[in-house]
This record gives structure tokens, C-alpha cells and sequence, in this order.
């Protein structure tokens, strides 16, 4: 069980196609604080580098979300998962 556990938890049961969280509010979905790399771009990005599995990553794709941190650089977007017919 890794911290986002709670996070790919919280997003299952959202109902919304799109939702825009806080790193103050996701740093209270997991309880702990996020890693400086959080800032980056990159380090959100689902799609962006499929084979470098990290669990953030892994918890959004598990809830069926793509993260996409907002240029604010302080809060991420997650949209829904078009699901395959």
C-alpha cells in the first residue's frame, strides 16, 4: 500500500468527469506531504511516460483519471478516462 492508495480511492468514487484538487487537499486525501517533484509538471503527467511506472501515477490510471497539474503549479486537474467501447 503506498500513500496515493487514498488518493486512486478518493477519485473511484467521484462522480464529476473532471475535478480540480489542491496540493493542500491532496496532501489530506493521502495524510502526508507531497515530494517537492510534485511541482512539476511531469512528475503528474499519466501519459506522458507510460513505462516509468510511479505509484502517483498508478493511483490515477487505477482510478481511471489523467492528472494534469495547472499552471498555477499548485493544484491538479483530473479528468476522467474516455472508457473503450
Amino acid at each position: 500500500m503506498t500513500n496515493y492508495d487514498a488518493l486512486r480511492d478518493y477519485l473511484k468514487v467521484q462522480r464529476q468527469a473532471e475535478l480540480v484538487l489542491s496540493f493542500e487537499e491532496i496532501e489530506e486525501i493521502i495524510d502526508a506531504a507531497l515530494p517537492r517533484a510534485a511541482q512539476r509538471a511531469s512528475w503528474w503527467e499519466t501519459l506522458r511516460s507510460p513505462q516509468e511506472k510511479m505509484p502517483q501515477r498508478e493511483a490515477c490510471i487505477e482510478a481511471g483519471f489523467i492528472a494534469t497539474r495547472q499552471p498555477d503549479g499548485k493544484s491538479v486537474k483530473f479528468r476522467k478516462m474516455p472508457r473503450a467501447r
